[in-house]
């Protein structure tokens, strides 16, 4: 027993130190981490130094990363937003799929296979990989981006499509008829498990994490993270859809949650250590004595699907108005087979449709094209570069000085200039914007050309020697690194930021700027103000009204430094009467020693009340 115990020990050393070990060195190198993850499982696994024999094992104990991954997406999207992408979900996901479901099997039937083969082995590679597009996606922060979100759509509707996959496989298989019948139950049975789902999440789920919430007891709400995701994923998967459904779809019924970014926060460190052990088992599932013993036809394959695909992703993206760029980045990005063709492959080698070597062929070729994918976006990546902006006739920053550094001349920035420059304050301005910098130029403005986010152009600019730094870009990651770069090398200035928004102001105060302004906050209130003159409100009633509401959005910032994000709403002035809440007494905690008199006096005092 304890021999076991300690070679299961020794396998999750294994693991994490194959992670630790290739994954820096993979990133360094520029390679990215997933395929440091998959080399490092091949490394590792039964077809490399064989310390681990199942895989498969690993593999469906870390799709829980991937269910994780989903829900954190799905925190991201509200209702409004997702409804907002049908078009994209049902249009363009099913224009991809059944463009590339008839090149596939056509690639299928030029290597040999039957139909049936060719189309089970076409609908499997039809099946993107979410795991490794979404993280490829998060590594270059583009999932929130316009075209990250079509991407997004179309993963979303693979994930609605093993159902009716599987059902098929079902009729194909021999004694179709009674299975295809009770494959059909399950799709009854699917579609009642997703309006279980929504209805959990609509009535139970924010009641739930509002009674928790008076626990006050940071591992309880965790626990209650963790079992939403589980949960939702097991409901799922026990209507046999996809358990990273039912977490994404958990995920966009809290996202209008007050708690969303407590369950994020909570789910965070789950997610990515479950994902990395996916990308571990993908790369040790790799069989490569399958390889060694059909690799003309297995790389021939790859190759060719992946061109396939490519190309009839790229051409649907440009009849529906993608631009090139776009178009091609989507192409990279899910030229490949994806986690989902496993349980295809299984299935229809189980119930006959394919053979079993069928099967062990279409699984390497899914898994070698997941592990080509991390390459060849590296390789396309010059591409997707747009031609460097032509800079000759601008002044790049060096050896600059002023009072002012300003980083930023957007629309923001040359509203705040203006009161500098009254002044007569000696202002340094840098901006990466071309077009900006000369149409500024036409109107008697010096702008240099310098990105703000380097520390060496920062330096050239008189960061060093500037008494106040105005970050008045509207762009907060980069604001962000701006920051923390200031922080660290030029103590000496004042660090004025514009702020995107309330929660990005926060940021900033914890970072230790010295003043944050949300970019729309006082536009607003002198707005506000027009519109109670416009009602016949005395200007004096109307300057005292919006001063009070500045010193109450005052109070409510530093409540939420304090507390979080959230512990400030009860604060805003609303428009309907809110609901009475019963404060709940807390009891003082008990002394753990008796009183002792300091005094005679106070002593008989004490006997006194005592008696």
């Amino acid at each position: 027993m304890a021999d076991a115990g300690s070679n299961d020990l020794v396998r999750v050393v294994a693991l994490l130190g194959a992670a630790v070990v290739a994954v820096p060195l993979f990133r360094r190198l520029g390679l990215g981490s997933v395929l440091g993850y998959l080399a490092a499982g091949l490394v590792i696994g039964p077809f490399g130094l064989g310390w681990f024999a199942d895989p498969q094992a690993i593999l469906h104990v870390a799709e829980l990363g991937v269910v994780m991954f989903l829900f954190v997406i799905g925190l991201e999207m509200r209702p409004s937003h997702l409804w907002g992408l049908r078009r994209q979900i049902f249009g363009l996901g099913t224009a991809q799929i059944v463009a590339c479901t008839l090149a596939l099997t056509g690639v299928g039937l030029m290597f040999g296979y039957s139909p049936t083969v060719a189309f089970i082995g076409a609908m499997g590679f039809v099946l993107t990989s979410t795991a490794i597009v979404m993280q490829l996606l998060a590594e270059r922060g583009d999932v929130a981006l316009p075209h990250g979100q079509k991407i997004v759509s179309v993963l979303l509707f693979e994930d609605l499509l093993i159902v009716p996959l599987l059902v098929l496989v079902a009729l194909l298989a021999p004694g179709a008829t009674e299975q295809g019948q009770s494959r059909w139950v399950s799709v009854g049975i699917g579609a009642a498990v997703i309006v279980t789902l929504l209805a959990a999440g609509r009535w139970l789920l924010n009641p739930l994490f509002r009674v928790l919430a008076t626990v006050r007891a940071r591992e309880v709400m965790t626990a209650a993270a963790l079992l939403v995701v589980l949960g939702s994923a097991l409901l799922m998967q026990l209507g046999g859809l996809s358990m990273a459904m039912g977490a994404f779809l958990a995920g966009v019924l809290l996202s209008e949650s007050t708690f969303r970014h407590q369950l994020e926060a909570d789910v965070e460190p789950f997610r990515g250590l479950l994902l990395g052990l996916f990308f571990l088992g993908v790369g040790m599932a790799l069989d490569l004595s399958v390889v060694a013993a059909n690799w003309q036809m297995i790389v021939g394959a790859v190759l060719a699907m992946m061109v396939a695909k490519a190309l009839c992703i790229y051409v649907v993206a440009r009849a529906l108005k993608s631009g090139h760029h776009e178009a091609l980045d989507r192409a990279t990005l899910m030229a490949q087979g994806g986690e989902f063709a496993f349980v295809l492959y299984s299935t229809a080698a189980a119930t006959g449709v394919i053979s079993a070597q069928s099967n062990a062929n279409l699984t390497a070729i899914v898994v070698l094209s997941m592990a080509l994918t991390p390459l060849v976006t590296l390789m396309v990546r010059p591409l997707l570069r747009k031609p460097a902006e032509k800079t000759d006739d601008l002044d790049v920053a060096d050896g600059l000085s002023g009072s002012v550094l300003m980083i930023g001349f957007g629309r923001f920035g040359q509203v705040v200039s203006q009161s500098l420059l009254a002044r007569g304050v000696d202002v340094t301005i840098i901006d990466n914007d071309v077009e900006m910098i000369r149409s500024a130029g036409t109107f008697g403005f010096k702008i240099y050309y310098g990105d703000g986010t380097r520390l060496d152009v920062l330096r050239a600019s008189g960061a060093n020697t500037a008494q106040v730094i105005a970050v008045c870009i509207d762009n907060r990651v980069a604001a962000n690194r701006i920051v923390e770069l200031a922080k660290s090398e030029f103590t000496q200035a004042k660090l004025l930021v514009r702020s995107y928004d309330r929660e990005h102001s926060l940021q900033l105060i914890n970072a230790g700027v010295d003043v944050q302004i949300r970019e729309t906050f006082e536009s607003a209130m002198k707005f506000g103000q027009s519109a109670l003159c416009q009602l016949g409100v005395p200007k004096e009633e109307a300057l005292e009204i919006a001063e009070e509401v500045r010193r109450r959005d005052a109070e409510r910032v530093q409540v939420e430094v304090a507390e979080g994000i959230d512990a400030g709403t009860r604060m805003l002035i609303g428009n309907v009467e809110p609901k009475p809440v019963t404060p709940t007494p807390t009891p003082f905690t008990r002394p753990r020693q008796a009183a002792t008199p300091l005094t005679p006096e106070t002593a008989a005092a004490a006997q006194g009340e005592a008696g």
